[in-house]
């Protein structure tokens, strides 16, 4: 494939356009290609501009379709953006934001032009006339061309500050509601929070969290559990971002005193998203946070989990058990319930009766009964629970174990045959034993009905593509030693995050789990009985063979898979 001057490009090919090319490709749907047709007609944008934006294709598949349809090469990474303007003299800013297009490099023989709509076939021609140089394109991503423009000009405004334009500056003391109904119908705020989801998209984050302040409306990204601030709209939108949110999500927009939840099923750059809206008031306003459940971005597989040989071993052991309680435990965001969906999958067959009681349902899984909470009609997780029993399933998931009525109907379910899967709040795995006994279960149904509890955390991988390798110290050294993964004197490499384009400059890309799978073992069962303090009963797990999580993250630092300093984040040092 050459760098074609798209002048050279056939008629036929210009005539048969991207859109066209999409629906024969069964990319592209037929009422879609309409739906763009009039977009495009009423709005002035371009047909690839409006394709992204409208969310009816991935950014990766739509810029491959134009790959094949124009004959052109595709930019493969930032690098290939300049550091400096290339040719400034001859180009304007406005021209190139215009066009979606930013020059990456010139020799004597051409100018090299990234464009995110090859379509236009004058871009080329425009290009070559102020630049007495023969042009040569190549397909970049949109977003990717307008963060470079941004980055290398600097004097242009970003996306958001463009959308910002077209608000009004003034914000009314008092909203009624039909106001608040008529601000959020708005074109520009419409597109602010467009903006807004499509960016979490693009930078992969679990959750946007957008928070109003005095005097300014702070808007952050969870990417990898580390929340990072963005952009941020003006103070003055705050009430109208907030109330387009909150009809999207089918809430009360009158209601501003008291915490709703929500969801939206929306299509962002090709994929299917469910999100999840909680907003709480608070002195300036209502706080909105946004979970982004992404199914396809979700492998239910638990290699790509990152748990560790010896953990995983024993975890898919306790599963082939038919009755029983196995335990997943950590804080909030450890990726717990990503766990138990895996389970789940893993145990679906067609010959096994699933239901699931949830708060709320995550992500919807093909022939498993899955029953929402509802505690405003009396459907709590007990009462549920014991309607799950009477319904004779084999396996019985419930999303948290979160009271003692909850916890003693799940133990009689297991004595009855049933295989429960369930999640709880502690630290360790140890723990989680005395934290049952505090809610009342006796000791002698525990130790007779659980059969293992997982307790993890989750850690950020290290980019693989800015890594750096460095030979540890020898106080670094001896943790491995103690812990048995190394013997001997030989040095030690590991590695520690630099930084890239890749990974937006943080050194991580990802995150898996560092676990502990604790099997309850006839010897842990006795001491169990014996109400034994919880750090006898982990002597003896370790004992029997159970890696700590902090020795299973150890193992993963040594492989490279993550940071020293990482995990000291999120995981506690045996003592």
């Amino acid at each position: 494939m050459q760098h074609l001057d798209l002048t050279q490009t056939s008629s036929q090919t210009l005539q048969t356009g991207i859109l066209a090319f999409l629906q024969e490709n069964s990319l592209l749907s037929s009422q879609d290609h309409t739906r763009v047709e009039g977009f495009v007609r009423d709005t002035g944008e371009g047909e690839v501009e409006t394709l992204i934006h409208l969310g009816l294709i991935s950014e990766p598949d739509l810029i491959k379709a134009l790959s094949e349809l124009y004959g052109l090469h595709l930019v493969e990474n930032m690098d290939e953006y300049p550091q400096e303007p290339v040719h400034p003299e001859a180009i304007s800013l406005r021209f190139l934001k215009e066009m979606k297009a930013i020059p990456l490099a010139m020799d004597v023989n051409r100018l090299v032009v990234a464009v995110a709509d090859p379509g236009q076939g004058f871009i080329a021609d425009a290009i070559r006339l102020v630049t007495d140089m023969p042009v040569s394109l190549k397909i970049g991503r949109l977003s990717e061309i307008e963060s470079a423009l941004e980055r290398v000009y600097g004097a242009g405004r970003s996306v958001m500050g463009e959308i910002v334009d077209g608000l009004d500056g003034e914000e009314e003391a008092e909203e009624s509601i039909e106001h608040l109904k008529d601000l959020a119908s708005e074109a520009p705020i419409i597109r602010l929070v467009n903006h807004i989801l499509q960016r979490a998209v693009e930078v992969e984050a679990s959750d946007i969290h957008i928070e109003p302040f005095e005097e300014r409306l702070m808007v952050r990204y969870r990417i990898d559990g580390i929340l990072t601030e963005s952009e941020s709209p003006p103070s003055h939108s705050t009430a109208a971002i907030i109330s387009r949110i909150k009809i999207m999500a089918k809430l009360n927009i009158a209601e501003q005193r008291v915490p709703q939840d929500g969801r939206i099923s929306v299509k962002i750059q090709g994929n299917e998203l469910e999100l999840r809206v909680s907003t709480v008031p608070t002195l300036y306003g209502e706080s909105v946070v946004i979970r982004l459940l992404n199914k396809k971005s979700i492998s239910f597989e638990f290699d790509s989990l990152g748990f560790g040989d010896i953990s995983l071993a024993r975890l898919q052991q306790s599963l082939q058990q038919p009755n029983g309680i196995i335990l997943v435990t950590g804080p909030t965001g450890s990726g717990k319930s990503t766990t138990l969906y895996t389970a789940l999958s893993q145990l679906n067959k067609p010959g096994v009766k699933i239901i699931t009681v949830e708060d709320p349902v995550e992500y919807k899984l093909e022939g498993i009964n899955q029953i929402q909470v509802k505690p405003q009609v009396g459907m709590n997780f007990a009462n549920a629970l014991r309607a799950i029993v009477r319904q004779d399933p084999d396996i019985i998931m419930v999303g948290e174990m979160r009271d003692a009525e909850t916890v003693r109907i799940a133990v009689q379910a297991a004595l009855t045959g049933h295989l429960v899967l369930s999640t709880l709040h502690t630290n360790d795995a140890a723990g989680t034993v005395s934290r049952l006994l505090d809610m009342g279960v006796e000791p002698y149904l525990l130790a007779s009905t659980v059969n293992a509890i997982v307790a993890q955390r989750l850690a950020r991988r290290l980019c693989s593509q800015c890594k750096q390798a460095y030979m540890a110290d020898e106080v670094l050294v001896q943790r491995f030693r103690h812990a048995g993964l190394v013997t001997g004197r030989e040095p030690v490499k590991l590695y520690q995050p630099i930084g890239c384009d890749a990974c937006s400059d943080t050194g991580y890309s990802g995150r898996m789990n560092i676990a502990e799978v604790m099997l309850i073992s006839d010897a842990v069962r006795q001491q169990v009985i014996k109400h034994a303090h919880s750090s006898t009963i982990q002597q003896l797990a370790v004992q029997e063979g159970m890696d700590t999580m902090y020795q299973d993250g150890l193992a993963k630092v040594l492989k490279g898979h993550t940071s020293f300093e990482e995990l000291m984040r999120v995981s506690e040092e045996d003592e």
